[in-house]
Protein backbone atom coordinates (compact mmCIF):
# COMPACT_ATOMS: atom_id res chain seq x y z
CA UNK A 1 0.00 0.00 0.00
CA UNK A 2 1.26 3.47 -1.00
CA UNK A 3 1.72 5.08 2.36
CA UNK A 4 -0.13 8.52 2.69
CA UNK A 5 0.78 9.95 6.41
CA UNK A 6 4.15 12.11 6.63
CA UNK A 7 6.72 10.13 7.88
CA UNK A 8 8.88 10.72 11.14
CA UNK A 9 11.66 9.59 13.14
CA UNK A 10 10.21 7.73 16.79
CA UNK A 11 13.28 7.88 19.15
CA UNK A 12 13.04 4.82 22.04
CA UNK A 13 14.62 5.81 25.60
CA UNK A 14 16.27 2.69 26.43
CA UNK A 15 15.76 3.56 30.33
CA UNK A 16 12.35 3.82 30.26
CA UNK A 17 12.17 -0.18 28.45
CA UNK A 18 14.92 -1.37 30.80
CA UNK A 19 12.94 0.15 33.71
CA UNK A 20 9.02 -0.76 32.48
CA UNK A 21 10.47 -4.27 31.89
CA UNK A 22 12.36 -4.91 35.52
CA UNK A 23 9.06 -3.05 36.84
CA UNK A 24 6.40 -5.46 35.63
CA UNK A 25 8.56 -8.60 35.50
CA UNK A 26 9.77 -8.11 39.37
CA UNK A 27 6.07 -7.75 39.84
CA UNK A 28 4.65 -10.96 38.07
CA UNK A 29 7.60 -12.96 39.01
CA UNK A 30 7.03 -12.42 42.78
CA UNK A 31 3.41 -12.34 42.82
CA UNK A 32 3.39 -16.05 40.84
CA UNK A 33 6.39 -17.17 43.30
CA UNK A 34 4.16 -16.75 46.32
CA UNK A 35 2.71 -20.46 45.83
CA UNK A 36 5.82 -22.16 46.09
CA UNK A 37 8.18 -19.64 48.10
CA UNK A 38 5.97 -18.07 50.72
CA UNK A 39 5.43 -14.41 51.26
CA UNK A 40 8.43 -14.66 53.56
CA UNK A 41 10.90 -15.50 50.89
CA UNK A 42 13.24 -12.90 49.49
CA UNK A 43 12.79 -14.30 45.93
CA UNK A 44 9.36 -12.64 46.27
CA UNK A 45 9.11 -9.73 48.14
CA UNK A 46 12.62 -8.39 47.22
CA UNK A 47 11.03 -8.74 43.71
CA UNK A 48 7.95 -7.08 44.34
CA UNK A 49 9.89 -4.33 46.48
CA UNK A 50 12.65 -3.94 42.95
CA UNK A 51 9.31 -4.35 40.88
CA UNK A 52 7.44 -1.40 42.59
CA UNK A 53 10.18 0.81 42.92
CA UNK A 54 11.10 0.62 39.16
CA UNK A 55 7.70 0.99 37.83
CA UNK A 56 8.18 4.66 40.10
CA UNK A 57 11.09 6.01 38.55
CA UNK A 58 9.56 4.86 34.91
CA UNK A 59 6.30 7.00 35.98
CA UNK A 60 8.31 10.17 36.88
CA UNK A 61 10.39 9.43 34.12
CA UNK A 62 7.35 9.11 31.86
CA UNK A 63 5.86 12.64 32.82
CA UNK A 64 9.25 14.67 32.35
CA UNK A 65 10.27 13.07 28.45
CA UNK A 66 8.90 15.03 25.49
CA UNK A 67 7.56 11.84 23.99
CA UNK A 68 7.22 9.51 26.64
CA UNK A 69 6.09 5.56 26.26
CA UNK A 70 3.17 5.79 28.03
CA UNK A 71 1.80 9.35 28.87
CA UNK A 72 0.32 9.04 32.19
CA UNK A 73 -1.09 12.54 31.97
CA UNK A 74 -4.18 11.07 30.22
CA UNK A 75 -5.35 10.11 33.91
CA UNK A 76 -6.52 13.43 34.32
CA UNK A 77 -9.21 12.73 32.65
CA UNK A 78 -11.91 11.32 35.07
CA UNK A 79 -13.95 8.67 32.65
CA UNK A 80 -10.39 6.93 30.95
CA UNK A 81 -8.89 6.82 34.55
CA UNK A 82 -12.50 5.33 35.66
CA UNK A 83 -12.75 3.20 32.34
CA UNK A 84 -9.26 1.89 33.17
CA UNK A 85 -9.81 0.84 36.57
CA UNK A 86 -13.11 -0.96 35.82
CA UNK A 87 -10.85 -2.79 32.90
CA UNK A 88 -7.28 -3.46 35.13
CA UNK A 89 -10.21 -5.81 37.47
CA UNK A 90 -12.29 -7.20 35.13
CA UNK A 91 -9.17 -8.38 33.36
CA UNK A 92 -7.70 -9.86 36.11
CA UNK A 93 -10.90 -11.79 36.70
CA UNK A 94 -11.37 -12.65 33.20
CA UNK A 95 -7.96 -14.08 33.05
CA UNK A 96 -8.05 -16.06 36.38
CA UNK A 97 -11.37 -17.91 34.72
CA UNK A 98 -9.90 -18.95 31.59
CA UNK A 99 -7.33 -20.63 33.00
CA UNK A 100 -9.09 -21.85 36.51
CA UNK A 101 -11.98 -23.50 34.48
CA UNK A 102 -9.70 -25.88 32.44
CA UNK A 103 -7.88 -26.49 36.20
CA UNK A 104 -11.03 -27.75 37.39
CA UNK A 105 -12.11 -29.39 33.77
CA UNK A 106 -8.95 -31.46 33.64
CA UNK A 107 -6.97 -31.95 36.90
CA UNK A 108 -10.11 -32.09 39.35
CA UNK A 109 -12.75 -33.97 36.82
CA UNK A 110 -10.20 -35.73 34.40
CA UNK A 111 -11.64 -34.66 31.06
CA UNK A 112 -9.67 -34.86 28.42
CA UNK A 113 -7.52 -31.37 27.14
CA UNK A 114 -9.91 -31.96 23.49
CA UNK A 115 -13.01 -31.92 25.18
CA UNK A 116 -11.83 -29.25 27.87
CA UNK A 117 -11.40 -26.87 25.12
CA UNK A 118 -14.55 -28.04 23.08
CA UNK A 119 -16.11 -26.49 26.65
CA UNK A 120 -15.03 -23.35 26.39
CA UNK A 121 -15.50 -23.10 22.65
CA UNK A 122 -18.93 -21.75 22.68
CA UNK A 123 -17.59 -18.77 25.00
CA UNK A 124 -15.01 -17.86 22.55
CA UNK A 125 -17.48 -18.22 19.59
CA UNK A 126 -19.99 -15.75 20.94
CA UNK A 127 -17.60 -13.57 22.19
CA UNK A 128 -16.88 -12.96 18.30
CA UNK A 129 -20.23 -12.83 17.91
CA UNK A 130 -20.65 -10.15 20.16
CA UNK A 131 -18.48 -7.70 19.20
CA UNK A 132 -20.52 -6.00 16.36
CA UNK A 133 -23.43 -6.58 18.64
CA UNK A 134 -22.52 -4.60 21.45
CA UNK A 135 -20.79 -2.01 19.03
CA UNK A 136 -24.19 -1.09 17.97
CA UNK A 137 -25.52 -1.29 21.39
CA UNK A 138 -22.92 0.55 23.03
CA UNK A 139 -24.11 3.58 20.10
CA UNK A 140 -27.63 3.04 21.30
CA UNK A 141 -27.61 2.84 24.94
CA UNK A 142 -23.83 4.15 26.08
CA UNK A 143 -21.39 2.46 28.17
CA UNK A 144 -23.11 2.10 31.76
CA UNK A 145 -26.01 0.15 31.31
CA UNK A 146 -24.26 -2.07 29.19
CA UNK A 147 -21.34 -2.58 31.82
CA UNK A 148 -23.80 -2.85 34.66
CA UNK A 149 -25.84 -5.28 32.37
CA UNK A 150 -22.36 -7.31 31.92
CA UNK A 151 -21.23 -6.73 35.41
CA UNK A 152 -24.19 -8.31 37.07
CA UNK A 153 -23.94 -11.59 34.64
CA UNK A 154 -20.34 -11.93 35.22
CA UNK A 155 -21.00 -11.64 38.94
CA UNK A 156 -23.25 -13.96 39.34
CA UNK A 157 -21.79 -16.59 36.76
CA UNK A 158 -18.62 -16.27 38.74
CA UNK A 159 -20.27 -17.08 42.52
CA UNK A 160 -22.12 -19.67 41.08
CA UNK A 161 -18.61 -21.44 39.69
CA UNK A 162 -17.40 -20.78 43.45
CA UNK A 163 -19.87 -23.70 44.05
CA UNK A 164 -18.19 -26.81 41.95
CA UNK A 165 -18.90 -30.37 43.08
CA UNK A 166 -17.51 -33.24 41.76
CA UNK A 167 -20.91 -33.91 40.16
CA UNK A 168 -21.67 -31.16 37.56
CA UNK A 169 -22.50 -32.40 34.40
CA UNK A 170 -20.44 -31.33 31.19
CA UNK A 171 -23.41 -29.20 29.60
CA UNK A 172 -24.05 -27.49 33.04
CA UNK A 173 -20.33 -26.40 32.75
CA UNK A 174 -20.43 -25.21 29.22
CA UNK A 175 -23.19 -23.01 29.69
CA UNK A 176 -22.03 -21.47 33.04
CA UNK A 177 -18.77 -20.67 30.93
CA UNK A 178 -20.78 -19.57 27.96
CA UNK A 179 -22.80 -17.15 29.36
CA UNK A 180 -19.81 -15.39 31.68
CA UNK A 181 -18.18 -15.20 28.17
CA UNK A 182 -20.98 -13.01 27.29
CA UNK A 183 -21.33 -10.75 30.01
CA UNK A 184 -17.86 -10.30 29.52
CA UNK A 185 -18.34 -9.41 26.15
CA UNK A 186 -20.58 -6.95 26.71
CA UNK A 187 -17.89 -4.83 29.22
CA UNK A 188 -14.65 -4.75 27.87
CA UNK A 189 -15.55 -2.87 24.62
CA UNK A 190 -17.81 -0.40 25.79
CA UNK A 191 -15.77 0.36 29.09
CA UNK A 192 -12.79 1.34 26.94
CA UNK A 193 -14.38 3.21 24.41
CA UNK A 194 -16.36 5.53 26.59
CA UNK A 195 -12.64 6.26 28.41
CA UNK A 196 -11.43 6.68 25.11
CA UNK A 197 -13.59 9.60 23.68
CA UNK A 198 -12.62 11.74 26.66
CA UNK A 199 -9.33 12.20 25.31
CA UNK A 200 -8.31 14.46 22.79
CA UNK A 201 -7.30 13.28 19.34
CA UNK A 202 -3.96 13.15 19.85
CA UNK A 203 -4.11 11.18 23.24
CA UNK A 204 -5.92 8.33 21.59
CA UNK A 205 -2.33 6.29 20.95
CA UNK A 206 -1.54 6.66 24.32
CA UNK A 207 -4.97 5.44 25.64
CA UNK A 208 -4.64 2.54 23.57
CA UNK A 209 -1.08 1.43 24.54
CA UNK A 210 -2.02 2.52 28.23
CA UNK A 211 -5.19 0.30 28.12
CA UNK A 212 -3.67 -2.95 26.06
CA UNK A 213 -0.53 -2.59 28.57
CA UNK A 214 -2.63 -2.80 31.26
CA UNK A 215 -4.22 -5.19 30.53
CA UNK A 216 -1.83 -7.70 29.81
CA UNK A 217 -0.01 -6.90 33.18
CA UNK A 218 -3.35 -6.81 35.48
CA UNK A 219 -4.67 -10.25 33.67
CA UNK A 220 -1.09 -11.62 34.33
CA UNK A 221 -0.51 -10.57 37.86
CA UNK A 222 -3.97 -11.09 38.72
CA UNK A 223 -3.67 -14.47 37.26
CA UNK A 224 -0.71 -15.47 39.63
CA UNK A 225 -2.55 -14.22 42.40
CA UNK A 226 -5.44 -16.12 42.64
CA UNK A 227 -3.48 -19.17 41.31
CA UNK A 228 -1.37 -18.09 44.49
CA UNK A 229 -4.70 -18.31 46.62
CA UNK A 230 -5.84 -21.55 45.10
CA UNK A 231 -2.50 -23.63 45.97
CA UNK A 232 -2.29 -22.25 49.54
CA UNK A 233 -6.27 -23.00 49.69
CA UNK A 234 -5.66 -26.18 48.29
CA UNK A 235 -2.52 -27.52 50.26
CA UNK A 236 -5.00 -26.11 53.90
CA UNK A 237 -7.74 -28.34 52.60
CA UNK A 238 -5.87 -30.99 51.40
CA UNK A 239 -4.31 -31.96 55.50
CA UNK A 240 -8.01 -30.54 57.02
CA UNK A 241 -9.57 -33.51 54.62
CA UNK A 242 -6.60 -35.84 54.98
CA UNK A 243 -7.30 -35.58 59.20
CA UNK A 244 -10.79 -36.50 58.51
CA UNK A 245 -10.33 -38.88 57.09
CA UNK A 246 -8.09 -40.55 59.29
CA UNK A 247 -10.56 -39.99 61.94
CA UNK A 248 -13.42 -41.51 59.65
CA UNK A 249 -15.09 -37.91 59.99
CA UNK A 250 -15.07 -38.27 56.36
CA UNK A 251 -15.65 -41.07 53.89
CA UNK A 252 -15.45 -40.40 50.45
CA UNK A 253 -14.81 -42.07 46.90
CA UNK A 254 -12.64 -39.34 45.49
CA UNK A 255 -8.91 -39.07 45.92
CA UNK A 256 -7.78 -36.46 48.79
CA UNK A 257 -5.73 -34.31 46.03
CA UNK A 258 -8.85 -34.11 43.59
CA UNK A 259 -10.95 -32.77 46.39
CA UNK A 260 -8.35 -30.28 47.71
CA UNK A 261 -7.62 -28.75 44.72
CA UNK A 262 -11.62 -28.39 44.39
CA UNK A 263 -11.88 -26.43 47.63
CA UNK A 264 -8.82 -24.40 46.10
CA UNK A 265 -10.35 -23.81 42.50
CA UNK A 266 -13.93 -22.41 44.58
CA UNK A 267 -12.14 -20.45 46.77
CA UNK A 268 -10.22 -18.38 43.75
CA UNK A 269 -13.50 -18.17 41.82
CA UNK A 270 -14.97 -16.51 44.85
CA UNK A 271 -12.41 -13.71 44.95
CA UNK A 272 -12.52 -13.70 41.56
CA UNK A 273 -16.39 -12.78 42.14
CA UNK A 274 -15.52 -9.71 44.66
CA UNK A 275 -13.13 -8.58 41.67
CA UNK A 276 -15.80 -8.53 39.51
CA UNK A 277 -18.29 -7.02 42.36
CA UNK A 278 -15.99 -4.01 42.77
CA UNK A 279 -15.95 -3.36 39.29
CA UNK A 280 -19.61 -2.94 38.93
CA UNK A 281 -19.49 -1.30 41.65
CA UNK A 282 -17.33 1.60 39.81
CA UNK A 283 -19.41 1.09 36.93
CA UNK A 284 -22.46 3.36 38.31
CA UNK A 285 -20.21 6.02 38.21
CA UNK A 286 -19.64 6.01 34.47
CA UNK A 287 -20.43 9.04 32.42
CA UNK A 288 -20.58 10.05 28.74
CA UNK A 289 -17.24 11.83 28.30
CA UNK A 290 -17.44 15.50 27.59
CA UNK A 291 -14.19 16.02 24.72
CA UNK A 292 -12.00 18.85 26.02
CA UNK A 293 -11.19 21.22 24.30
CA UNK A 294 -7.66 21.46 25.79
CA UNK A 295 -5.36 19.39 24.40
CA UNK A 296 -2.50 17.34 26.26
CA UNK A 297 0.36 17.96 24.23
CA UNK A 298 -0.31 21.88 23.88
CA UNK A 299 0.47 22.12 27.39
Amino acid sequence: LKNITPNREIKLDILSIILSSIGFGGLLYGFSSVADSGWGSIHVYGTIIIGSICLVIFVFRQMKLKEPMLDFRIYKYPMFALSSAISITISASMFSGMILTPLYVQTVREISPFHSGILMLPGAILMGIMSPITGKLFDKFGAKVLAITGLTILTVCTYMLSDLTMEDSYFYLMTLYTVRMFGMSLVMMPVMTNGLNELPMSANPHGTAMNNTLQQVSGAIGSAILLTLMTIRANNAGVEIAQDVASGELSTEFSIEHLAMLEGINFSFLISAILAVVALVLAFFIKRPVIPSLDITNE
